[in-house]
């Protein structure tokens, strides 16, 4: 969330920061009439309050005086009356003040490229080498069904479309990955785990910025006021909600393993097809809460952290800066990672890393002191995906396939394959 004093007091700043965005930039002068009428309503209730106290002890004065007091009771039934439909109108402004204000996207950071769309992204580097094939390359999916690792067919029937179940040795890959990534960060990169629940409250999904905007990409729970994470961001964050962190424990490092539900999931077709688009998979998410004056350092960091992952893979990847238009509505600067899948000829984003400055912490109410009798200040929150495991998997089928149509395990996933080289075609 931004600060409405940088809405109040530099309104074109924030025009031009959504125009960059494409977004509509007289949603600032929306807010700043609710709350033009917000601070009259205040101002307006401040005075007839004071005349109400005024008049209030007045009239004892009066009556003890033996003075006529009906005109001053009067004019008190009035002011009553005024104030009451004042003090309604004015909670009525405040909450359009304040959901407005959700509304309004994270001011892109000055190292964020200006763009329109994800065709003006920045590539900053590519890692890896691309794998020698001597054959035409198969898509994932095909592979799949082949190795026997994942039955589409059945995901569909039990779930619906864009649901799949991993099945015997795929089931294994899928566990080796996530059990692969979660050591690497713990134990290399310095991150605490955390399993947090998959479900949580509005309040939650407000506090990262997935509401109110996004409603429509979650999953609601018909009787009880959840939602189904779309990502451990979400709970992980609001680890911290509503409170005051000691300067001495940031930064904050988190990894958690989570699954993700959304509904977006895209048309159909080849694009789409097989693990690149789905309401269900996995991920393991990385989250700092660092100090302000740290947080692009551990940006950078965090960045290297993920791409790690897919170094030790030893798939060909790259590295993009996000423009303005294609930046995430939470974000200030957000690097993607994306992995090249040969049988779809595409670069697969496997990884979002994001510097959200205050903006969450702002929302969620997360703060900090830099000594005991220091004010309170936010803290910045990070995070990227370390890595997300469908387009992963997907990537690591179509670089690794074999003429012969079997598949070759990554030699960083055989310790969680008991030492398994191959995987060969099911008769």
């Amino acid at each position: 969330m931004l600060d409405y004093r940088l809405i109040r007091n530099s309104p074109e700043l924030v025009k031009e920061s959504l125009t960059r965005r494409g977004d509509d930039p007289s949603k600032v002068d929306e807010w700043l009439a609710v709350d033009q009428r917000w601070r009259e309503l205040t101002t307006d209730v401040e005075t007839l309050t004071a005349e109400q106290n005024r008049l209030s002890k007045e009239i004892p004065q009066r009556k003890k005086a033996g003075e006529d007091t009906e005109p001053l009771l009067a004019r008190l039934r009035v002011l009553s009356d005024e104030i009451k439909q004042k003090e309604g109108e004015k909670r009525e402004r405040e909450q359009q003040r304040e959901a407005l204000l959700l509304l309004f996207p994270n001011i892109p950071h000055s190292t964020t490229p200006i763009g329109s769309d994800a065709t003006q992204n920045v590539e900053i580097r590519r890692g890896g080498q691309p794998h020698p094939m001597s054959f035409e390359p198969k898509p994932h999916w095909e592979i799949a069904e082949t190795l026997g690792l994942i039955d589409f067919e059945r995901g569909a029937k039990i779930s619906g479309s864009g649901f799949v179940v991993y099945t015997a040795l795929g089931a294994r890959l899928e566990r080796a990955l996530l059990n692969f990534m979660l050591d690497l960060h713990i134990r290399e990169h310095g991150y605490s785990e955390v399993w947090t629940p998959f479900l949580v409250r509005p309040e939650v999904m407000v506090g990262t910025g997935q509401l109110p905007k996004f409603e429509e990409e979650m999953y609601a729970c018909k009787d009880d006021p959840l939602y189904l994470i779309p990502t451990a961001e979400v709970p992980v964050t609001n680890l911290y909600r509503d409170e005051i962190l000691d300067a001495q424990n940031l930064p904050i490092y988190h990894v958690a393993y989570s699954p993700c539900f959304r509904r977006e999931a895209g048309a159909a077709g080849r694009q789409t097809r097989g693990l690149l688009r789905l309401h269900q998979f996995n991920k393991v998410e990385l989250v700092k809460l660092t100090l302000p004056e740290t947080s692009y350092d551990e940006h950078e960091r965090l960045l290297r952290d993920a791409e790690t992952v897919l170094q030790r893979l030893e798939l060909p990847y790259r590295i993009v800066a996000l423009c303005t238009g294609d930046l995430g509505f939470a974000a200030a600067k957000c690097y993607d990672l994306e992995v090249w899948s040969p049988g779809v000829q595409q670069w697969l984003e496997v990884s979002s890393c994001s510097n959200f400055e205050e903006f969450q912490a702002r929302r969620a109410n997360i703060r900090f002191r830099r000594e005991a009798t220091a004010k309170p200040e936010f803290v910045h929150t990070l995070n990227a995906s370390g890595v997300a495991t469908p387009r992963l998997m997907s990537a690591i089928l179509e670089n690794y396939q074999q003429p012969d149509g079997s598949l070759l395990i990554p030699e960083a996933l055989r310790p969680y394959m008991n030492g398994m080289e191959r995987i060969e075609p099911t008769a």
